[in-house]
């Protein structure tokens, strides 16, 4: 497509709300997937130091 001006581009031909639209529920899709996906891997981490600790407690019980 050929647009004549900056206008003409951001309407798409009348179907602009359409396709904007769709960018922007897609990028705040990604976005909350990023966020969640950082939220899962702190928690995560937090558990894992949580196991070390506990491990490390153990082993010096034995000993």
């Amino acid at each position: 497509m050929n647009w004549a001006s900056a206008g003409e581009f951001w309407a798409m031909g009348g179907k602009g709300l359409y396709v904007w639209g769709s960018f922007a529920v897609t990028l705040a899709c990604v976005l909350a997937e990023i966020a969640l996906v950082r939220g899962r891997f702190a928690g995560v981490r937090k558990r894992l130091a949580r196991m070390r600790v506990a491990a490390d407690r153990g082993a010096n019980d034995e000993t």
